[in-house]
């Protein structure tokens, strides 16, 4: 009976120990798995900044690379016209314009006396833009005031695009023109901008200016007067 009694009493440490044991086990079991599900994403997380990080140097490196391949390919210029230019008041007749070179650019083209000269043969974009204005104040007192001023009640303002070519002889050739016959007056401020472009196949040592009438009238800031071309193929 004693024995029999001495197994009763043991089952319930029995249990006791299998239930704590098993706990053990399903607690360690968890905390390998959360441990292995925190491996796994850090890795992926590794992997796919790995991933990410060369996808996009490649593509700045590559603009870098296309940027600065395309600048020094295209043979190409822009110039704003020079402010300091000195003109006759009230001469008529069509002038070269000079441009300014140190504020401008010119890329495998050469500029000289207001002229582009044309360093590679190839099919270019020539394109161009003037602005004209004119306001004189002359108050009533003024001493200037019994001084005639310049007449701009009829005044033509026109743009040529012209250009060399060594194969006629450097023989002067208008490309383009534009312009308008303006009616200003002298008491107000009067402002007149002509705009022009077109492609034309020029050859090496083929020469580019642009003349205009009345020249004396031209607005001096090169935002708003300037001159360029762009080579678009051969």
């Amino acid at each position: 009976t004693e024995a029999g009694q001495s197994r009763f009493q043991a089952s319930p440490e029995s249990t006791y120990r299998s239930i704590l044991f098993g706990t053990l086990v399903i607690m360690g079991l968890l905390q390998v798995a959360s441990s292995i599900a925190i491996l796994l994403h850090l890795t992926g997380y590794l992997q796919e900044e790995a991933q990410i990080e060369p996808v996009l140097n490649a593509l700045r490196d590559t603009r870098r690379r296309r940027c600065k391949t395309l600048r020094e390919s295209l043979p190409s210029a822009h110039l704003p016209i020079r402010a300091q230019q000195i003109h006759a008041e009230g001469e008529p007749n069509a002038v070269t314009i000079i441009w300014d070179q140190d504020h401008g650019f010119c890329n495998r083209m050469n500029y000289q006396k207001g002229k582009l000269l044309v360093v590679e043969s190839g099919f270019y974009y020539v394109y161009a833009k003037t602005c004209f204005r004119y306001y004189k104040y002359l108050p009533e007192d003024s001493v200037q005031a019994a001084v005639p001023t310049v007449d701009v009640s009829n005044t033509q303002l026109i743009q040529y695009i012209l250009y060399e070519s060594i194969k006629q002889n450097s023989k002067a050739v208008v490309l383009m023109k534009t312009g308008s016959t303006m009616r200003w007056n002298n008491t107000s401020y009067n402002m007149y901008c002509a705009q022009q472009g077109r492609g034309v196949r020029l050859e090496t040592g083929d020469a580019l200016f642009v003349n205009v009438s009345n020249a004396w009238m031209l607005d001096p800031e090169g935002e708003g007067t300037y001159f360029g071309a762009i080579k678009l193929g051969h």
